[in-house]
């Protein structure tokens, strides 16, 4: 079958998965996953996927990482991280230590249980806010907390990932001088982000403006090129080559991207008034676009076309399913919501609403399933169906728990 052909198959899934999800109200995600599940085990897809699709797929994380990153208000996340950042924490260690006691007794396997762990320890932050905006709750003070420990809890992640994926894959020894390592190799990378973003990017405005070619760039010029046609190509440009960083100092490209999406600032795009376009929210739709309808969906897909049917798998991995999804269910919300009560001062209804939302895992957690399942072979099968499921029970967790609160739910007034 030809590359292309194959393509235009996963593009018509998309169809379908977004029907399905518009028609029981679960994230695109899990239907993604289910078409490229499907697909496969019925024979429509080949079960080794073209050099041509599986660089298609990982462009695809990438750009949707750095969606997520460029759609978040920087000020405002930094506004509400002192009410956040309990959430953020306690909610993160909570389901990371019962994935990863839970798999380690499962399978005896430190590096399985690594992997594990990280995998289930970021919120998903669209499935929630959409659960929430259904809902007519998403300008409460609890989906500001969720949405801002949420984005802590990821960038936590990511650095986690940053610093555990090697040692897991056996790319650095599990030691003093190796962590200190791999820990100074992510702490250099976020500083080099964190000057591009802070002093590179708006050079003409800072001390690099006396600087010779340095001084004559800045992002504003550089995306309003052609009177701002080609803003999506710079943007995607900045997402592709910040990922190459990351890849550069051993980490995976879509924490390069996250990060990139972070530092881009809305007043870059201040320019060519006599247009009356308001460039910003028309980069953020295409980039939207973009990551969640055509390219950013063929990487679920074909995450989902690895996943072979055996019911005798399935069956055989039911029992630690349930007992995964029942650990993390109740330690994701009974540690987030304490921490909401405790650390961010949110009433008891907030709070538990908030723990409610922390519940979803999807992009991160495919992110990890992928680097340790398809990339380096670490987890295994019993391993992959497990996590599979278990993110598919508690994403389906999400809507039905935040319409079931929402009757008990007296949303506090926006501060």
């Amino acid at each position: 079958m030809h590359d292309i052909a194959i393509l235009a198959i996963i593009w018509a899934s998309v169809f379908v998965a977004a029907l399905l999800a518009h028609k029981t109200r679960l994230t695109p995600v899990l239907w993604y996953l289910f078409c490229g599940t499907l697909l496969v085990n019925i024979g429509i897809l080949p079960h080794d996927m073209p050099v041509f699709i599986n660089d298609f797929a990982e462009l695809g994380i990438i750009i949707i990482m750095f969606s997520l990153g460029f759609e978040e208000d920087t000020s405002n996340f930094l506004n509400s991280i002192k009410r956040s950042w309990g959430i953020a924490l306690f909610g993160a260690i909570a389901p990371f230590s019962v994935a990863y006691f839970s798999t380690l007794m499962f399978w005896g396997d430190i590096n399985i249980a690594l992997l594990c762990g990280l995998a289930m320890t970021a919120t998903a932050v669209s499935l929630t806010m959409v659960s929430l905006k259904s809902e007519a709750l998403s300008h409460t003070p609890a989906a500001t907390g969720i949405m801002t420990s949420a984005v802590l809890d990821d960038i936590g992640s990511l650095a986690l990932v940053a610093i555990l994926v090697p040692i897991a894959t056996g790319e650095a020894i599990l030691s003093l001088s190796g962590v200190l390592w791999i820990l100074g190799k992510a702490i250099t990378f976020f500083i080099a982000v964190t000057l591009i973003g802070g002093w590179l990017f708006p050079a003409s405005h800072g001390l690099l403006k006396k600087l010779p070619i340095i001084g004559q760039f800045h992002l504003r010029a550089f995306l309003a090129m052609g009177r701002g046609e080609y803003i999506v190509l710079s943007l995607l440009l900045i997402a592709v080559s910040v990922g190459l960083l990351a890849h550069e100092f051993g980490f995976h490209p879509a924490i390069g991207a996250y990060m990139a999406g972070l530092i881009i600032r809305r007043e870059y795009f201040d320019f060519h008034h006599e247009q009356q376009i308001d460039f910003y929210q028309q980069a953020r739709e295409i980039i939207d676009n973009v990551a969640f309808s055509w390219i950013g969906p063929v990487f679920f897909v074909t995450l989902g076309a690895k996943l072979i049917f055996d019911l005798e798998t399935f069956l055989s991995v039911l029992p630690e399913t349930l007992i995964l999804f029942a650990g993390l269910f109740i330690g994701q919300i009974s540690s987030a919501a304490l921490a909401a009560r405790y650390t961010g001062q949110f009433d008891w209804p907030a709070s538990l609403l908030i723990g409610f939302g922390m519940l979803g895992r999807a992009e991160l957690a495919f992110v990890v399933l992928n680097i340790a399942f398809v990339q380096h072979q670490i987890m295994s099968l019993e391993a992959f169906y497990t996590l599979m499921l278990t993110a598919f029970f508690l994403n389906i967790s999400v809507p039905l728990t935040i319409r079931w609160w929402k009757l008990r739910f007296q949303p506090d007034q926006p501060e």
